[in-house]
């Protein structure tokens, strides 16, 4: 775990720092260096295990984060020439602040690996221990998203919104398709974190309050969802009976929480889902929700077999990347209680779908 290593405390809390500096910034400037704040004290934790995977995924986002942050500063810079202020908000009346809107939604987007800047993503994933890979896939798009959000909507016109809407319909072809040949469960939640993010940017054009609910719910199902498989990989280290009492635990709880991610009702993902479908239906966004639902039916099918594969195979059958630990790591153990805390989490994203009680209910939220 990242509190175990020397100064794990101070990477984490710089890490949060840049976050909430970035978010609350109001000039561009602010945002930079909240963003680079956040990747200085992220970078530490890809790697604290030593190993060379780790290594090489640090590097290919440190260089992605830092092409990011030169679009960003690119656009920022060119709304300033037009302004002659840092200010977020403005006006797209000139092909300068058009240029610079470009700039800035490119680095931002290339910041959160969403299409068509995806292709890091995976490869990056593929190398982390699973806290770094739920670090990444959920606090680590905090600020990219709400930041593009605020982009488009502070601009928004009807070319930025059919440009956006034609990137959240390419998010989620990519993430439904890009996932049916991967056999390694770390680069196949790459492919599901990409079609989400399409699902997000569905969400920010028609309504906040359901961008901000999605997001909510998928942090929870992928918190859940990536200590299940920290157990579950940690547990096929031990041959304690207590260990071979929680495998069949922990692979139902992972079987449960894929299904949930991938939006299968009437679990807590398809709740989030029906809230975005919902509120583009009140945007009139038809074509776009279709296409978005094509693509999450494809994503169901092939996590319904990986799912059935995990919950029948043995350990020895699993695909997990599983990563050789140092001494120090192998005496970790899945204790009982988190077993239990996992359950009451399956509880809850199984229930997910007694919120949806009626139409009304749903209208109250827009």
């Amino acid at each position: 775990m990242f509190m175990v290593m020397p100064y794990g405390f101070l990477f984490i809390s710089v890490m949060l720092f840049g976050t909430i500096f970035s978010l609350s910034a109001n000039h561009w400037l602010g945002i930079w260096a909240g963003l680079e704040i956040n990747l200085m004290g992220f970078l530490p934790l890809m790697i604290y295990r030593g190993m060379i995977s780790e290594t090489e995924s640090g590097i290919k986002y440190f260089i992605i984060q830092a092409a990011g942050s030169g679009l960003l500063m690119m656009g920022s810079l060119l709304c300033f020439g037009y302004s002659f202020n840092w200010e977020i908000l403005g006006s797209m009346n000139t092909e300068l602040m058009v240029t610079g809107a470009i700039f800035l939604i490119s680095g931002l987007l290339l910041k959160l690996g969403s299409f068509p800047f995806y292709f890091w993503l995976p490869s990056v994933m593929a190398g982390l221990s699973w806290m770094g890979c739920l670090l990444l896939a959920t606090w680590q798009k905090i600020a990219p998203i709400f930041l593009l959000s605020s982009v488009i909507q502070s601009w928004e016109t009807s070319s930025i919104k059919n440009i956006a809407l034609g990137l959240a319909v390419g998010g989620g072809i990519i993430g439904g398709l890009g996932g049916v040949n991967q056999t390694q469960i770390r680069s196949l939640l790459a492919y599901s974190s990409i079609s989400h993010i399409g699902w997000m940017l569905f969400c920010m054009l028609s309504s906040e309050i359901a961008l901000k609910i999605y997001f909510s719910v998928y942090v929870l199902i992928s918190i859940c969802l990536f200590f299940s498989l920290w157990g579950l990989e940690s547990s096929l280290f031990s041959q304690s009976e207590s260990s071979s009492l929680n495998k069949v635990s922990l692979r139902f709880s992972v079987m449960v929480l894929l299904l949930s991610l991938a939006g299968m009702p009437p679990m807590l993902g398809f709740f989030s889902k029906w809230i975005a479908l919902v509120s583009g239906m009140n945007s009139f966004f038809y074509i776009p929700a279709i296409i978005l639902l094509i693509s999450s039916v494809i994503s169901l099918l092939y996590y319904l077999g990986l799912s059935f594969s995990m919950f029948f195979s043995t350990g020895k059958n699993l695909n997990l990347n599983t990563m050789k630990y140092k001494e120090k790591d192998q005496s970790y153990s899945v204790s009982s209680n988190m077993v239990v805390v996992l359950i009451l989490m399956l509880i809850i994203n199984m229930s997910g779908g007694v919120f949806i009680m009626s139409d009304s209910y749903i209208q109250n939220f827009f």
